[in-house]
């Protein structure tokens, strides 16, 4: 986890000093490229479905067994550990244009976050994501799943709300795309994370979390995915 942390830390300063974008492709490549390639081995050998829900993000997607919760939906999962919102974006020809999905879940910000960077740099780079699902899945319905409270990160909470209120008043302003309140429900009594729901590191989800997670997402999804959706 801190060598993980560590690699996030110099991401992030590659970009604020100034490198260059083939540095910092590099950089992306190294830390990720392995993960994303296994992405694109499996799916040469399997039949990926059209008009799935296409979970896409960080350590908290990727830990998500969302084929397992979700039943009742085609689901593709596509988060790769420790990724911050600029790593989708720049793999985001290989792990979200190849298919057609209906629904697109991204859960990013936390990483990003922790590593230093502000809520105005992660809106901007979730509006790059944006840009990137118009271009590529344009007939996709996006739902931005709000950064999470942790009770390892709890003194970057402050930050975390802000991002998330960015980012949802954003989303308002468009019909496909949807902020979906995943933080509140992690929350205890007092306001604070409940440890009940994550790991022993205080961070990650556990099965609990993850059925309150999907619980507070189904009845997004099952709107999304209906035939009337669709249609108005």
């Amino acid at each position: 986890m801190i060598k993980k942390c560590v690699l996030l830390i110099l991401l992030a300063a590659f970009v604020s000093n100034g490198l260059s974008e083939r540095e910092v492709n590099e950089a992306e490549e190294k830390r990720w490229g392995k993960d994303i390639k296994a992405f694109m081995d499996w799916d040469a050998k399997n039949s990926v479905p059209d008009d799935a829900v296409l979970f896409l993000g960080s350590s908290s997607a990727r830990g998500w067994q969302t084929a397992r919760f979700f039943p009742e939906f085609k689901v593709i999962n596509r988060g790769f550990g420790g990724s911050q919102t600029p790593a989708v974006n720049y793999f985001f020809d290989r792990i979200a244009a190849p298919y057609n999905p209906k629904v697109i879940c991204l859960y990013v910000g936390d990483n990003d976050i922790t590593a230093g960077n502000s809520p105005e740099k992660v809106f901007a780079d979730f509006k790059e994501f944006k840009a990137l699902c118009e271009k590529y899945t344009p007939d996709a319905q996006v739902v931005y799943l709000s950064i999470k409270p942790s009770g390892s990160r709890w003194n970057v909470w402050p930050q975390m709300k802000a991002a998330n209120a960015l980012i949802e008043a954003h989303c308002g302003k468009f019909d496909n795309f949807h902020y979906v309140d995943v933080a509140t429900c992690l929350l205890d009594e007092s306001g604070k994370p409940n440890d009940e729901l994550f790991l022993g590191d205080r961070l990650h989800l556990n099965e609990k979390g993850y059925t309150v997670w999907t619980n507070t997402l189904r009845p997004t999804l099952e709107k999304l995915t209906s035939d009337k959706e669709c249609k108005d």
